[in-house]
């Protein structure tokens, strides 16, 4: 009897010492799990962007189907946002894919995700403004106004704290998130004094509602150009479905290339997809205007990021600047750039 229970015992210990090599086998494949494999193209891709002037080379992918004819059988889904913080909700959220968006949002995004959100291509340099009454005579006199940004901590609110910092003015501006439509109406009824805005608020606001430029970012930059719009994707979508990251990477040189061959195209179309998406139509002189203080560009002008990413701490934003090392993947970039015979991307300090 004692040498039954004995070999009960035996067995017992062996299915016990089996399941927990088991357990800590599979424990040890989900530390060392490989990335996502290569799954081919999606079956649906969902891009975000702004109806923005600053998101030009979105809104013209879209609206000439330049997007759709590289992409092939793969849906298209697209979704808009007033600013970049939304916008990264979503993206983490899992119900974006690929996104147009600010460079701080994008350093924000990365950090957010743990690295699981990488920049891969520029897409606007330039486009913003600070704005103000035309009474506002000087930096200093902004003591005591009320300027308006997009969003808290969005390009422009990160653009702004930083500019008042630099000039001893923090904790003597009162700064306003408001959605850009109702700064244009909160300027008008004299409720706000100003704001820093992204392409075409900033028009809008000299033009239709009698500011004046106070501040032009690109005076702020080495040689006037600055990210302001990037793309940006969740790394999963990337590793998954390589070949359709690539296809969104070719729709937008497609896009940009044809803007520049057909300026006044270009606007029109612009334009267009701003009175769907926004209700309402641009000026022709408004239309111009923002127009002539972007330039489309698929550059990333990776170099200004470790100062990005310093503003933000200057800002407030957050304690302290991110290591940028594997923000970026510029591969699929580089691929389509190459096929173009066009010069690749080259930056170490942001790529693993």
């Amino acid at each position: 009897m004692r040498t039954h229970h004995r070999t009960r015992f035996l067995a017992s210990a062996l299915v016990a010492l089996t399941v927990v090599g088991v357990l800590a086998g599979c424990s040890r494949a989900a530390e060392t799990a490989a990335p996502a494999a290569n799954a081919g193209a999606a079956t649906e891709v969902r891009l975000g962007f702004f109806p923005n002037v600053t998101h030009a080379p979105a809104l013209i992918g879209v609206k000439k189907d330049f997007f759709k004819q590289e992409l092939g059988s793969t849906k298209l889904t697209t979704q808009t946002f007033n600013a970049g913080p939304e916008e990264v909700n979503a993206l983490l959220g899992n119900s974006l894919d690929i996104a147009y968006i600010g460079s701080g949002p994008a350093i924000n995004a990365f950090t957010k995700s743990k690295g699981t959100i990488q920049l891969i291509s520029g897409a606007v340099s330039g486009g913003a403004q600070l704005v103000v009454k035309p009474d506002i005579a000087s930096v200093d006199a902004l003591k005591g106004k009320n300027i308006a940004t997009p969003q808290l901590a969005n390009t422009q609110d990160v653009a702004l704290k930083k500019f008042v910092a630099g000039k001893n003015l923090t904790g003597q501006v009162k700064i306003t998130n408001l959605d850009n439509s109702k700064t244009l109406d909160a300027f008008k009824k004299g409720e706000v004094d100003g704001g820093w805005l992204p392409e075409p608020w900033s028009s809008r606001l000299v033009l239709d509602a009698g500011a004046k430029v106070l501040v032009d970012e690109k005076d702020l930059w080495p040689g006037g150009r600055f990210p302001t719009t990037v793309i940006i994707v969740r790394s999963q979508f990337l590793q998954e479905h390589p070949d359709t990251v690539r296809a969104i990477l070719k729709g937008q040189l497609a896009a940009i290339d044809w803007a520049k061959a057909n300026p006044a195209d270009a606007k029109t179309v612009v334009n267009g997809a701003l009175k769907e998406l926004a209700g309402s139509s641009l000026s022709q002189a408004v239309i111009d205007r923002a127009f002539s203080n972007i330039e489309l560009t698929n550059d990333p002008i990776p170099a200004e990021f470790p100062q990005l990413a310093q503003d933000s701490v200057t800002a407030g934003v957050v304690k302290s600047a991110v290591a940028l090392k594997g923000f970026a993947d510029f591969g699929p970039l580089n691929d389509v750039l190459k096929a173009q015979n066009q010069p690749a991307v080259n930056a170490p300090e942001l790529v693993k």
